[in-house]
């Protein structure tokens, strides 16, 4: 247990000293050097429900699962959403691409000064773009809030799946941070201030009512934070049912299948195998 509190004190001291970090990623390729015409690899989605509040573990599961990503010939973007109220609206909050590698076939055709300095480019790179998701996550951490009244789950991914559908890359992966909660004007999964147990067939046809199934491009989809319970709710002794997170899980998974997408885990609240 010490061993984790201080990998996550490590963790926020090292979002805070970044917090400031802007601009984009510098290009690692310039005109005496073009870029490849490639494709990234990989681009990942980091999503994150600024309704839900997370413990600093599961901080620090979301940077852990994104870091493997931050590497050459892979992109990146940090979203966050809410409800559709002032301030809170849907914003990708940073995005940025890594450099794909020189061919070992063309390097010898490189000057050496030229060679080395984008080595040590390339080598940078992935702490770079650390520290610009780094900043991005703390600052939806930091404006987090349970005392959202709204969240607008439904209507955000299907404007996040246009974003995800722009990307060029040759795979799609969404890791979205989120209780997966409903509560709008199109329906809600609470009732009397308790979650309740839905009944997705019925819920899927309102979404379908309303035309808000979304087209997430083919894209690999992680959840954590399922279900996940507010503080003051754990005061109070709120409980959620198997059959309520099952019947949960059933919502998603045929939910992002209906909006081209595959929903691998679906995180109560933590994930049990890493993003992949």
């Amino acid at each position: 247990m010490k061993r984790l509190q201080f990998a996550t004190l490590l963790f926020l001291t090292s979002l805070a000293g970044v917090a400031e970090a802007g601009g984009a990623l510098p290009a690692c390729y310039h005109a005496k050097l073009p870029a490849p015409d490639a494709r990234p690899e990989t681009e990942i989605f980091v999503v994150i429900d600024q309704t839900t509040v997370f413990d600093n573990s599961l901080k620090q599961s979301i940077a852990n699962n994104l870091r493997p990503f931050l590497s050459a010939n892979n992109a990146f973007s940090v979203i966050r959403f809410s409800a559709y109220t002032q301030g809170q609206y849907t914003e990708v909050l940073v995005s940025g691409a890594l450099d794909p590698l020189i061919a070992q076939s063309a390097r010898n055709d490189i000057s050496k000064p030229v060679l080395a300095k984008f080595d040590q480019c390339i080598a940078n790179q992935p702490k770079q773009a650390a520290q610009l998701a780094g900043a991005a996550l703390k600052s939806v951490f930091d404006g987090s809030r349970s005392s959202i009244s709204k969240s607008d789950v439904i209507a955000s991914f299907k404007d996040i799946s246009t974003r995800v559908r722009q990307s060029v890359a040759n795979q799609k992966v969404v890791l979205i941070a989120s209780d997966m909660l409903e509560n709008s004007s199109v329906t809600s999964f609470y009732t009397n201030q308790a979650v309740r147990t839905i009944q997705p067939e019925k819920e899927l046809a309102l979404v379908e009512k309303n035309q808000l199934f979304g087209d997430f491009a083919g894209a690999r989809v992680y959840v954590i934070g399922a279900g996940l319970l507010a503080e003051d709710a754990k005061t109070k002794s709120v409980y959620r049912s198997p059959q309520t997170m099952q019947a949960l899980g059933g919502f998603w998974k045929q939910y992002f299948q209906r909006s081209n997408a595959q929903l691998l885990e679906f995180g109560q609240p933590a994930l049990l195998n890493p993003v992949r």
